[in-house]
């Protein structure tokens, strides 16, 4: 079972059902967010940039889509409180009431700019990181979280740890790391420091020492998880363990940013994205608290990791350039292709985890970006898939990441209209679509994807704002 299979109602999304075809006219109506009663959260500084950047925007159904998607997670996902004098903000991640770590940090993200801006806006974001901190504290291997420790989940069943709290189970190496560069982004763009007292620093110390455990250099700690499903990306082999691989100094996971199994367990682009944030996380560490030990071992650490990948997770192809794994087992064996999840091997650089000029991520973006990768589809529309959805659908996120990560105005101008094509009209970013008939989509309501729409946009407008304001 998948989280498209958990659709609610809302403004925009009442309109359509999951995976369902819809039409709609090509037009620019009016604006699609609920009235500003029944939003979940309101920024004066994000009401006046949305105002600002649509008028902007040369194309009037591209400059409508931002518009919609841009304040979506504020309008719909966002359940914040000030109780106490300590802000608490819980995100659900969409059509599931449950918050994952990964979606959230997504979700959140755009906002980071403008929260100098709006001190409201700044309380909020200071909430989500006392609720990653919590989350953490809960069960640093669990990938997604329930509001209230007395709230239940659907997936009580699985054998794993079901603690309190948790929605589901499942060991992402990149949800984690998803708290420290929340945390890192929120403090580089505010200068804030007061969200990093002492618990999220027993928090971060949980974060390290959890990656440390799934090196596996001492065997294979304590993370289990098996679920009884006919879906074998859903469960893992072995009573639980997981699928093999040898300890060679990178991170196991057991699940990808997808929520799939993986099929070898040392994942390259979250291992990267693990040796970004530790760097990040000794960087604020050096400034904030000033913690010799722990500064030296996330300094350490990440260097290990980075040395690592150099050696297992960057392949030799015969006759051409090196190319970086998807995934690898240690013993030799390697995945070369690219899901639509992040961190993905696409997204590289949008992680800070390598060069946007590196010569292997050049060779990589091209390979993924075609056939020889076997979750590339091309149709009437052409992206990257997962599977998690049907052969031939497309993700949306592969475009946005595409143009994150692109380096001409072209082709983020080819980014933003295909984008803003396979909308079906909706106003808004969805999960996936049929490679031949946008109409067909699966998660009407996909807050992450929105934001991140959104992104896309702000930064071509910084970036190549001729794309932006002329027509696509």
């Amino acid at each position: 079972m998948r989280r498209r299979e958990f659709l609610a109602a809302t403004t925009a999304a009442a309109l359509y059902a999951n995976g369902t075809k819809v039409s709609r006219a090509r037009t620019a109506p009016g604006s699609l967010r609920p009235s500003p009663s029944k939003r979940k959260f309101v920024s004066k500084a994000v009401d006046r940039f949305v105002n600002d950047v649509r008028a902007r925007i040369h194309d009037h159904e591209l400059a409508w889509m931002f518009e919609n998607c841009f304040p979506n997670p504020l309008d719909t996902t966002v359940d914040f409180s000030n109780a106490g004098g300590t802000p608490d903000t819980f995100v659900i991640t969409g059509d599931i009431p449950a918050m994952w770590l990964r979606d959230t940090m997504h979700q959140m993200w755009p906002y980071l700019n403008l929260a100098k801006r709006d001190a409201h806006l700044r309380d909020m974001l200071r909430g989500v990181i006392h609720r990653m901190v919590s989350c953490i504290m809960i069960s640093p291997y669990a990938e997604a979280f329930l509001k209230s420790p007395k709230d239940k989940s659907i997936w009580t069943s699985d054998l794993t740890h079901m603690a309190p709290g948790v929605w589901e189970h499942k060991w992402e190496v990149d949800s984690i790391c998803a708290v420290i560069r929340f945390s890192h982004g929120y403090w580089t763009t505010t200068g804030d420091t007061t969200p990093f007292n002492s618990a999220w620093q027993l928090a971060m110390k949980r974060v390290v020492q959890t990656l440390q455990t799934q090196q596996r250099i001492k065997g294979p700690g304590p993370y289990r998880f098996q679920r009884d499903t006919p879906n074998s990306t859903d469960t893992l082999p072995r009573g639980g363990l997981g699928f093999p691989g040898n300890p060679v100094g990178l991170v196991f996971t057991m699940f990808r940013p997808s929520d799939d199994a993986v099929t070898y367990p040392l994942h390259i682009p979250d291992n990267l994205m693990a040796a970004r944030e530790l760097k990040n996380l000794g960087e604020m560490l050096r400034a904030i608290h000033g913690d010799a030990e722990q500064i030296r071992l996330c300094d350490a650490f990440a260097s290990a990791l980075d040395a690592a990948v150099k050696t297992y997770g960057i392949i030799q192809q015969p006759a051409s350039e090196s190319l970086y794994a998807y995934e690898v087992d240690g013993f030799g064996n390697a995945i070369l292709m690219d899901d639509a999840n992040w961190p993905s091997v696409l997204s590289l650089p949008w992680f800070d985890a390598c060069k946007l000029t590196d010569r292997a991520y050049q060779a990589s973006r091209q390979r993924i970006w075609s056939r020889h990768n076997p979750y590339f589809y091309q149709g009437k529309y052409r992206g990257i898939g997962s599977i998690h959805t049907p052969a031939g659908n497309i993700w949306p996120m592969s475009l946005i990441m595409y143009g994150l990560t692109a380096n001409h105005p072209r082709e983020v101008a080819w980014a933003l209209k295909a984008l803003k094509d396979t909308s079906a009209g909706t106003g808004f970013i969805h999960e996936s679509f049929n490679q031949d008939d946008p109409a067909t989509f699966t998660r009407p309501w996909f807050a992450m994807a929105n934001a991140m729409f959104g992104e896309l946009v702000v930064r071509t407008l910084h970036q190549f704002p001729d794309v932006l304001t002329g027509p696509l």
